[in-house]
């Protein structure tokens, strides 16, 4: 079962981060929508975060796992948010089970295919020697040279932890990612279709979702609508985080 944080009592929300992300990612905004009358599911899909570690990983199994958690914990009439892999989640999620879901949040993230293109941060994370026992700083340092961006260093800290005294880990499953990391990208099936209320937020500083996608996510999409954070990128939740919860609070209430 995977595992999660759970915030507030009222409307089921599930929450699923991108990838090499956690359930922590979202804590904040997690707490805030709690505040408004959701029952706010934080999940670390499989490979990630506490969750289990498995040499398989796919679309597909982690919908299984999402939809396996909601019967297990009761939850029926859902509102979803996903951030890019996790919003692929989302996505088939709700093409698979339409029944489960009530509103879905797809936050920059479309059904499309993209290309490897983590080959940089998987560079960096493979460099990491933990056999030597680096201190964080030390790690730090090290994902510095494939990852000068210090934003994208400290996203990825995030999952650093001490496995036991002395000894650091990454708690995503590095190995898996590095041998099916195309699997990242795989486009959703070209026929699904949801009939469901959805809402795209992109990042207007962002590639994922560009103006030549909508045609196609307004196909498999129809009752869908695409708002964009002005000055953010693919990390919009946590780069406005205010303008971010606002688009989503307008949208649930509709």
């Amino acid at each position: 079962m995977l595992y999660s944080k759970i915030e507030g009592s009222g409307q089921p929300l599930v929450i699923m981060h991108g990838f090499l992300g956690m359930s922590d990612n979202w804590k904040t905004l997690g707490v805030q929508f709690a505040a408004e009358g959701f029952e706010v599911h934080l999940l670390d899909l499989r490979n990630h975060g506490r969750s289990f570690h498995s040499d398989d990983f796919s679309y597909e199994l982690m919908v299984q796992d999402v939809y396996d958690y909601c019967k297990a914990n009761s939850l029926a009439n859902i509102d979803i948010i996903g951030h890019s892999m996790g919003g692929k989640v989302a996505m088939l999620l709700a093409a698979t089970y339409p029944e489960l879901i009530c509103k879905l949040v797809v936050a920059d993230i479309g059904p499309k295919y993209y290309a490897p293109h983590h080959q940089d941060i998987l560079s960096g994370l493979n460099s990491v020697d933990f056999s030597i026992k680096p201190s964080r700083n030390e790690v730090d340092a090290l994902l510095s040279v494939a990852i000068p961006d210090f934003g994208t260093r400290q996203f990825l800290l995030k999952s650093l932890y001490w496995k036991e005294p002395g000894q650091l880990a990454f708690r995503f499953n590095l190995n898996v990612f590095n041998q099916k990391i195309e699997q990242i990208g795989r486009p959703l099936p070209e026929d699904s279709y949801v009939d469901l209320p959805t809402l795209f937020i992109r990042g207007g500083n962002s590639k994922y979702i560009e103006d030549n996608d909508i045609p196609e996510i307004k196909r498999q999409f129809p009752n869908s609508e695409i708002k964009t954070i002005l000055g953010a990128g693919h990390w919009l939740h946590a780069e406005n985080p205010a303008l971010f919860f606002e688009f989503c609070m307008d949208f649930f209430k509709k």
